[in-house]
């Protein structure tokens, strides 16, 4: 799987590039991915066309909407904010800054995944340790 989170190389890879390579990592053909690629706010799928050209990078390719980035989340299990990101980077010259051990990120990733009740608990425990550190004098 991509090692989206932790893997500081992953973060320079473009929107095709993850697409590309996770297609392939789950063996589906354009039509299987066209199947799964459905958002679920809509309902809408994103074409086998779109996304063939996608991870051809095609010259002038049209942005991802929202819905698209959503249901290509969906449709490859993807982190959304992952697809933001490399969509970001490759359509607009977006760059995000992590830090360089990817720690940071890894925990960003995993947050969103976690219910609100729980991410309530971790926030609550940051507090505590926050508050636990030595002051600088």
């Amino acid at each position: 799987m991509i090692a989206m989170a932790a893997d500081p190389d992953q973060s320079a890879a473009t929107l095709s590039d993850i697409v590309r390579d996770r297609r392939a990592e789950l063996g589906l053909s354009l039509r299987e991915a066209e199947e799964r690629c459905v958002d679920p706010e809509t309902g809408k799928p994103v074409s086998r066309a779109y996304i063939n050209s996608l991870e051809k990078a095609t010259p002038n390719l049209e942005p991802p909407t929202p819905a698209r980035l959503r249901a290509l989340a969906a449709g490859f299990g993807l982190p959304l904010s992952l697809l933001q990101e490399a969509a970001g980077r490759q359509f607009y010259g977006v760059t995000t800054v992590w830090e360089a051990s990817g720690k940071a990120r890894a925990f960003v990733a995993r947050f969103e995944e976690l219910g609100e009740d729980d991410q309530d608990r971790v926030l609550a425990m940051l507090e505590a340790f926050a508050a636990a550190k030595p002051k600088a004098e």
